[in-house]
């Protein structure tokens, strides 16, 4: 009589499927170097996958003494998902150091392949752990809005991502610019702001708040509730950015990009001309 064939280790399987994809994505981090997709290792759109290659990644961060400042909100706009061929929101971690408003230049050399949008950035004045997390709820925990500026980044050759590639490279992240500007929401509407993105001096993209899953507030939402969901719930103090707020434009070493946000003002980033 033939023995069966003991079935596969599906759980060690996809372990190893993770682990494999986080050190492509790792590797060309480090080395600077874009990689081929990691969609061949976890799919292109295994939501519960591509997390567990992004949390992989954000504790090896945090092992190495990373301190995470906030999250970051990504595909919100429809024009943003049709440029990356993708039909949902993600979010992604933001850290410490990549918060470049105090530097006089954006240091290009630590970017692959940079491109940028114009976003409305909420710091928060409560947790966000509890209660029905409603668009009501988020409006009373924002302490203050400011406009900024997301230097989203993939470590992915080419930008040849699909939904569950980006969210494996922590939703393409890259750095982000802070604008001086603070106001509460008593003083600023997200959802009516207009905004006007130039790069060196052209118009590259434009569009509202409206653009932003319908209402910012509404994507900062589904952020906290997700957040909650996967046990890492918002929290006081974080910065949260809130998805592009039109198409977002490559923007190599030299760049000078500056984004209007309504109320908030304007936010700069000038690219350094060469790696730093």
């Amino acid at each position: 009589m033939t023995q069966a064939t003991t079935p596969p280790d599906v759980a060690r399987t996809r372990r190893a499927a993770v682990a494999e994809a986080a050190e492509r994505l790792e590797v060309a981090a480090r080395t600077g170097v874009p990689c081929r997709p990691v969609r061949d290792l976890i799919g292109t759109d295994d939501v519960e996958h591509a997390y567990a290659v992004q949390q992989r990644l954000t504790a090896r961060r945090l092992a190495e003494g990373a301190r995470v400042v906030g999250r970051k909100i990504g595909l919100t706009s429809p024009a943003v998902q049709a440029q990356l061929g993708v039909d949902r929101p993600d979010f992604g971690v933001l850290f410490a150091d990549m918060d470049v408003t105090g530097l006089a230049e954006v240091p290009s050399g630590r970017l692959l392949q940079p491109r940028t949008e114009a976003e409305i950035a909420f710091v928060l004045g409560a947790d966000l752990d509890e209660g029905p997390l409603d668009a009501d709820q988020v409006r009373g925990a924002v302490e203050y809005a400011v406009a900024a500026l997301e230097i989203v980044d993939s470590r992915i050759a080419g930008w040849d991502i699909t939904f569950g590639d980006t969210v494996a490279d922590n939703a393409s992240s890259g750095l982000f610019v802070l604008g001086e500007t603070r106001s509460t929401l008593a003083e600023f509407e997200p959802v009516a702001a207009a905004m006007r993105m130039t790069l060196d001096g052209e118009v590259v993209s434009e569009g509202t708040g409206a653009a932003c899953l319908g209402d910012p507030l509404a994507a900062l939402a589904w952020l906290a509730r997700t957040a909650r969901e996967v046990g890492d719930p918002l929290r006081a103090g974080q910065v949260v950015l809130s998805g592009a707020l039109g198409p977002m434009a490559p923007t190599p070493p030299g760049s000078v990009v500056v984004a209007e946000i309504g109320a908030l003002g304007t936010v700069t980033a000038t690219f350094s001309r060469r790696d730093a």
